[in-house]
């Protein structure tokens, strides 16, 4: 459904950094960039994800009620980015990485705020 996602970043080098870390945990390969923008990318086969200044040069600030998820193929992947998250300057937030049962079933859950507040969260789906 979406191609792309982009949040605002006041610190590029520290978010770049972070993202590298995290998305790394996932497997993603580094951050691309930056481009005329000044935004650095991460691509994969399924979509991409994007950090950078605000184009209307106002600081960035983060969404109150969104979060960002990032797939993880394992459980094992949602705690290497959760851990590489604190390492490089994020927050945890909510409960400890774990399991959560709900309506759609199991879910290995990890959430952060990055270094400028943006909230994201790694998701393995477990099979029944």
């Amino acid at each position: 459904m979406f191609t792309h996602v982009t949040v605002g970043a006041n610190d590029i080098e520290a978010s770049r950094n972070f993202y590298d870390a995290v998305l790394g945990a996932l497997g993603a390969e580094p951050g691309q960039g930056p481009d005329p923008k000044g935004r650095y990318w991460w691509r994969t086969r399924l979509g991409a994800f994007a950090i950078g200044k605000p184009i209307d040069g106002e600081p960035a600030c983060h969404a109150n009620g969104g979060t960002i998820g990032f797939a993880a193929k394992e459980a094992a992947m949602v705690e290497a980015f959760h851990a590489a998250g604190v390492a490089s300057g994020g927050t945890s937030i909510e409960d400890p990485p774990g399991l959560r049962e709900g309506p759609f079933g199991g879910l290995y859950l990890a959430y952060l705020r990055d270094p400028s507040g943006n909230k994201i969260c790694a998701m393995h789906r477990v099979k029944p």
